[in-house]
């Protein structure tokens, strides 16, 4: 029998932005936010999770593994998937979808009904593969609005990191992850003290990760609600933000390249979206 699920919060929101910059705001290239932001989410969630046991999980991996093509290091690829092939997969895990969307309402990003993370859940699953990962951020389209989901099927002495928010996660099979991808995140060896190198994640299977992944969309109430209301670009500027829709990052330390040249990202003229 599966054990309870185990959530925790990790506090996400003492960001550390380079200078000139004082803080971090997430700009969109989609009309409806065109001439508005949002700060980042201050939190990541972690949710221990136990039902996809042993049998399952090795089905998982080498479905997943199969589908994926990571033969160099800081390779990282996706491969779509339905809840349909993943089921049948672990056909001894009742209701598979059913018991990601569980997790993840204990996180309450959609407030406490749980149809709202049944219909989120449904809208996309990939297999996500990879041999570590360089720090790098999703912003564009509809991502701006939305925050990610991982479930972790094959990882060891691995951590999720987020230089700029100062966390640093332990990875574990079973664990399902909800963070704010608009941020730089990426996988590290935990000996490396928050540096993603390359060379550390060595060829054969030590080195590899295999995860599903899923995306959170979230309306502008709850944005609201989650203390990152949508609020003017004036606003941001005002605050010193720096834009993260073009913000590049050293894929070794998260650093930003070029800081200064982004002085104006908080401005009408600099608007992302499509005349």
């Amino acid at each position: 029998m599966p054990s309870p699920l185990v959530h925790r919060t990790i506090a996400a929101g003492a960001h550390v932005a380079p200078r000139p910059f004082r803080a971090f705001a997430v700009r969109s290239d989609e009309p409806r936010h065109a001439w508005v932001a949002r700060a980042p989410y201050a939190c990541v969630h972690v949710v221990r999770t136990s039902f996809v046991d042993a049998a399952a999980s090795a089905a998982l991996v080498d479905a997943g593994y199969a589908r994926v093509d990571i033969g160099e290091t800081f390779a990282v690829d996706y491969a779509a998937t339905t809840w349909d092939e993943l089921s049948a997969l672990a056909a001894n895990v009742p209701d598979l979808p059913g018991q990601v969307a569980r997790a993840l309402q204990l996180t309450r990003v959609l407030g406490a009904d749980h149809a709202a993370y049944d219909r989120s859940v449904a809208t996309r699953v990939d297999w996500l593969a990879s041999r570590g990962a360089g720090f790098h951020n999703d912003v564009g389209r509809h991502w701006s609005r939305c925050l990610f989901w991982i479930l972790a099927l094959d990882v060891a002495d691995v951590e999720f990191v987020m230089p700029h928010a100062g966390v640093r996660v332990a990875l574990a099979p079973g664990d399902l992850v909800v963070f704010d991808q608009t941020m730089a995140h990426g996988l590290c060896r935990p000996r490396d003290a928050g540096v993603a190198k390359a060379e550390s994640f060595e060829d054969g299977a030590a080195g590899r990760q295999l995860l599903l992944t899923g995306e959170i969309e979230i309306d502008d109430t709850q944005w609201a609600v989650l203390g990152s209301p949508w609020l003017p670009i004036e606003a941001h500027d005002e605050r010193g933000a720096l834009d993260l829709m073009v913000a590049q990052f050293d894929d070794r330390t998260g650093a930003v390249q070029r800081p200064g040249a982004l002085r104006d990202g908080m401005k009408r003229s600099t608007c992302h979206v499509e005349p």
